[in-house]
């Protein structure tokens, strides 16, 4: 496996053979499967939120935030989907996590799954690439077997989403069997799926149709219960690429920018110092010489 030469194929939007891909997978679910639910981590640290299928913005942000390996990295999900190069953008990045296994982390989102790939993009996008469906089953594989959730310094917790009314303790994660597809409920399904709520308190119905949404005094128990100082989380767009909420209890980071190429948003990635203090980078899209035009007749909504 000449992962160096993976790399740099990808890197110019050069899709690896079926063959190349089943041995990253492979080797991704070597490496995952002995990992737990949650991955622990420790300062310094840079976390990125959704990608969505944004190769040349994934290369940029890389650009402004550090080149692996020597900037250690924190994914919180949503490689897939919505954008025109899902499968070179997901791909790249477990290269990079087969090359370098201690300087980045890869958790779980809502989009890796089977379910939601058919509906917003990758299935799609490996069909019209590679003919048959054989690289999405083998992507599958890798989605089952990624951590749901990570813990920096003890004292902050990451997950795609956010809360679940059924998760009391963050050791509850550990107990979650995750090698399957995202279920329709409960603590798997709550915590790539829910967002906070700025205008209510408690538990109240998403929109999204699965998950919750969530109030600050569920956050400040939460916190409270389990000795964390706040929550990070990706899932949900903002349109300055980050956002605070709950007086610094919740952070969305968010590193698509110009979502879906038209939302016209900047993006984000957080650098975390050793004593935990926070600096934010802003970056726009990539510019346009770095993109190849692809026509998408049917351009996705972006709801999810």
């Amino acid at each position: 496996m000449n992962l160096p030469h993976y790399i740099e194929r990808l890197s110019r939007q050069d899709k690896l053979m079926e063959h190349e891909v089943k041995l990253v997978c492979d080797k991704i679910i070597d490496i995952y499967s002995n990992e737990k639910n949650i991955i622990q981590l420790t300062t310094p640290l840079t976390v990125a939120g959704d990608i969505h299928g944004q190769l040349p913005d994934l290369l940029e942000l890389f650009s402004v935030a550090g080149e692996m390996p020597w900037t250690t990295f924190l994914f919180l999900g949503d490689y897939v989907d919505r954008g025109y190069h899902s499968v070179e953008t997901y791909l790249l990045l477990l290269c990079l996590k087969v090359s370098y296994p201690q300087r980045i982390t890869l958790l779980r989102g809502n989009h890796e799954s089977e379910e939601i790939t058919q509906v917003y993009g990758f299935y799609d996008e490996c069909l019209h690439k590679y003919g048959n469906i054989l690289v999405w089953k083998y992507c599958l594989n890798t989605f089952n077997i990624l951590p749901i959730g990570a813990v920096i310094d003890n004292r902050l917790m990451c997950v795609h989403g956010g809360l679940s009314p059924d998760l009391i303790k963050v050791d509850e994660i550990y107990k979650i069997e995750r090698n399957m597809d995202v279920p329709h409920d409960g603590i798997f399904c709550d915590i790539l799926w829910s967002d906070p709520d700025d205008q209510r308190k408690g538990w109240n119905v998403s929109p999204r149709g699965a998950g919750y949404l969530y109030g600050p005094d569920v956050v400040d128990k939460f916190r409270h219960d389990n000795n964390l100082d706040y929550i990070i989380r990706a899932h949900q767009l903002v349109l300055e690429g980050y956002k605070w909420h709950f007086k610094n209890t919740v952070l969305t980071v968010w590193s698509a920018p110009n979502y879906c190429y038209r939302c016209g948003n900047v993006a984000s990635v957080l650098e975390l110092s050793e004593n935990r203090s926070t600096n934010f980078i802003v970056f726009d899209a990539a510019p346009t010489a770095f993109r190849t035009t692809i026509h998408n007749p049917n351009p996705p909504e972006y709801f999810i």
